[in-house]
């Protein structure tokens, strides 16, 4: 079902990979690059995307065994700390959703499941730091998506009603996390996610990218 955007959003909050960014090539890079090291065949940019979206240690996981994880993941995160200001691009629309919020006096930030350090990086990478008052990776809580602490704790910095902020995200888990912080949620088919896999959420509305976004976010204003 889609509703309708309140009119009195103040504050928006965006997943990061998949939402704002397209770094699939980068992680699967990455991966690739660790699962060489480990002696296991490399695996396809489609099979890593699917992964991609649980955090680090998941996505690791989803390729290495357990007892094997932890050495793993640090050769994954040493090679991703090399390589992942290359192969970043904006998904479309990004720069020119953020300009407009950010002209209109709402408040940004990010809510991703990947490591604080990581975020930071590709949003200096892309020149994007400077529209958001607060980035809260995997590891800045103690439960990540689908649970609702991330956007909880950037409502309670920002003092803001979960009734004026909107989350946007690409997955499965953003939707579930909006629903438990009773925060409006837009879901995008430009990530890990199938177009089903997010029907089957029922986001509040599910948008055909960032455009259509600011053009959601054009309407009302125009009220």
């Amino acid at each position: 079902m889609k509703k309708n955007l309140p009119d009195n959003i103040e504050l928006v909050v965006f997943d990061l990979d998949g939402t704002l960014v397209d770094a699939y090539p980068a992680i699967a890079e990455s991966i690739n690059h660790m699962l060489k090291k480990m002696g296991r065949p490399t695996q396809s940019l489609l099979t890593i995307k699917r992964s991609v979206g649980w955090g680090g240690d998941s996505l690791v996981r989803c390729f290495i065994e357990e007892e094997h994880a932890d050495k793993a993941f640090a050769i994954f995160r040493t090679h991703h700390d090399q390589r992942l200001r290359r192969n970043l691009k904006l998904q479309p629309g990004a720069k020119k959703l953020l300009m407009f919020l950010k002209k209109k006096g709402i408040r940004l930030a990010i809510a991703s499941n990947r490591p604080t350090k990581f975020c930071l990086i590709i949003l200096k990478t892309l020149g994007l730091e400077k529209y958001f008052f607060r980035v809260v990776g995997g590891d800045g809580v103690k439960k990540p998506k689908p649970h609702a602490d991330m956007l909880k704790l950037i409502l309670k910095e920002a003092r803001m009603p979960a009734s004026r902020a909107v989350y946007v995200g690409d997955m499965s888990v953003d939707v579930q996390c909006g629903k438990g912080a009773k925060v409006f949620t837009i879901a995008l088919p430009t990530g890990s996610c199938t177009l089903k896999e997010l029907k089957a959420e029922k986001p509040d509305i599910l948008a055909s990218g960032l455009e259509d976004v600011r053009q959601i976010f054009i309407k009302v204003q125009a009220l």
